[in-house]
């Protein structure tokens, strides 16, 4: 079994597209509101395809013996003057479908976009992991990554207007 990741391409958009609403899915029970406020613009493929061409983006595929089963999207932007031309890798997506999890697919695909990244200079990195899902926030964490911000929300709509603790 070899383990590995790759730059994806547009010939790629097919599983990466299949693996984003695999993500979704996963998503929406933990956090309602993702497709909506942390998901890609419609139509996906479109946005998939736009990521792929971004020089200011990285999108990355894992895969075992060559078969697609994860992906990892990552963007860049420049950090306020006061960074002194920083710029901040960001982590927006990582997913690994479930029957190849803990087999490195993970690793395989941080590695490749960290080093992609510190070849371009980035040394500062984020990752957007939504609450509640303890196994990629414990991944992160074993990668030196630790929290710096909490997104709070509420929705009127849920809540009926009440404010809830």
């Amino acid at each position: 079994m070899k383990v590995s990741a790759r730059a994806a391409g547009v010939a790629d958009l097919p599983e990466l597209l299949r693996m984003y609403r695999l993500l979704m899915a996963e998503m929406i029970p933990l956090e309602p509101i993702w497709p909506l406020a942390s998901g890609l613009p419609e139509p996906e493929a479109g946005a998939l395809e736009e990521l792929i061409a971004d020089p200011g983006s990285s999108v990355f595929v894992g895969q075992i013996d060559e078969i697609p089963l994860g992906f990892l999207v990552g963007t860049r932007q420049d950090l306020p003057r006061q960074a002194g031309g920083a710029v901040m890798g960001s982590v927006r997506y990582i997913f690994t479908e479930m029957a190849a999890r803990e087999v490195g697919v993970g690793e395989q695909m941080i590695e490749a976009y960290l080093t992609a990244e510190r070849a371009r200079g980035v040394t500062l990195f984020d990752a957007h992991v939504t609450p509640g899902h303890r196994p990629t926030k414990n991944f992160f964490e074993s990668k030196g990554f630790a929290a710096r911000s909490i997104v709070m929300h509420h929705d009127d709509d849920t809540h009926h207007g009440e404010a809830h603790p």
